[in-house]
């Protein structure tokens, strides 16, 4: 049997995200199709004799991948998740951090939040040599050892390749939804008036400018997601500037958010960044309208079928928040969800990837 180990970042269990449901929804549709796939932390002991090969996330993480390609010589994927905190860092971050990031690449930025979460404690630094080869040179040595890449997006893709140097073929996996759960019940009635956003609160994620967009409105607003680790005075400033028709509600199961999504008229993410948004999938196939970032890939995957904000500007938030709420659903974009975005269809194309380098079903 072929037997796939995903190595995921040492907080995957704590610090749930996007990339927690992506990995766990990938695993569970491989292993209906009889392959045998763990799950593994990074810092964890692994045998690696027990494995084809090794699949990994979250490319800003190269100190995490390094270690482990090294000690195991296996052959490897990389799902890269590459998001570009950058913008958020070197504009809108505040304090001692936001005056010195805005200096800086966005790679030294990021090599320099690594070291900084190993020296308080806050994660592991699974290789010692990432402290002198650095954030560049450590994922294009990845990039280019890498079997395939498996981005999110062409957008993503092309987006790896303007920041690094390297040559390598790819396939886009695209993030998607479980349809058996985010089931659209059509006789239900949306509420014009609720607009929910479900995302972990943080400032890339940009609840305060939310909040400033429908502070005091005939909106009411729902927050639902908790503060990210190292967020929780941005979160403090969320809930201190929130009006009375702005209420926050703690990170919920995907089972738990179904009525939520079911209820809404719109969904809003206005994030500094998106790779995709999952998000606003799960709240699309379940019938709301989409408000979201235009900055990051999700234009290639929502196209002309949501309303997109400027994340600095609480005003085109409101803006797109307003459209959105007269707008009546286009069911093209659950269509379009249905037969590109589940994790069904990602899967298919997963096992096609690991088929095509490896030939492994020979």
């Amino acid at each position: 049997m072929i037997a796939v180990l995903m190595i995921v970042r040492s907080t995957f269990d704590v610090v749930k995200g996007g990339d927690t449901i992506q990995v766990l929804q990938t695993a569970a549709q491989l292993r209906a199709n009889n392959i045998q796939v763990d799950i593994k932390l990074t810092h964890e002991k692994i045998d690696y004799s027990r494995y084809s090969f090794l699949h990994f996330f979250n490319i800003t993480r190269p100190a995490d991948i390094l270690y482990h390609i090294r000690r195991s010589k296996k052959p490897f994927f990389v799902s890269p998740i590459f998001i570009d905190y950058s913008e958020y860092d070197k504009h809108h971050r505040k304090g001692f951090a936001g005056s010195v990031f805005r200096f800086l690449h966005p790679d030294a930025i990021e090599y320099l939040k690594t070291i900084s979460r190993w020296l308080t404690g806050n994660d592991k630094l699974m290789s010692l040599d990432f402290t002198w080869k650095g954030q560049r040179r450590s994922i294009e040595e990845i990039l280019n050892k890498a079997q395939l890449l498996l981005p999110n997006s062409h957008s993503e893709q092309n987006r790896l390749l303007k920041r690094y140097r390297f040559n390598k073929d790819y396939a886009v996996v695209p993030n998607g939804v479980d349809p058996a759960l985010f089931s659209n019940n059509k006789a239900i009635e949306k509420d014009p008036l609720l607009v929910i956003c479900v995302a972990r609160i943080e400032g890339i994620k940009n609840q305060l400018n939310l909040i400033k967009a429908l502070n005091n409105t005939k909106y009411k607003l729902l927050i639902i997601g908790t503060a990210a680790p190292n967020q929780h005075s941005y979160y403090k400033k969320c809930r201190e500037l929130a009006g009375p028709n702005i209420h926050f509600v703690e990170q919920l199961s995907q089972e738990e958010l179904v009525s939520y999504y079911q209820s809404a008229k719109v969904h809003v993410l206005p994030s500094w960044f998106e790779t995709t948004g999952l998000s606003s999938l799960e709240a699309a196939v379940m019938g709301c309208n989409i408000v979201i970032t235009e900055k990051g890939d999700t234009k290639e995957y929502f196209e002309g079928m949501a309303t997109y904000c400027d994340p600095g500007l609480p005003e085109t938030i409101f803006e797109a928040v307003q459209k959105a709420a007269t707008l009546p659903y286009d069911e093209a974009l659950e269509k379009k969800i249905l037969t590109h975005y589940t994790w069904k269809q990602a899967t298919i194309i997963t096992m096609q990837a690991y088929e095509r380098v490896n030939n492994l079903w020979d």
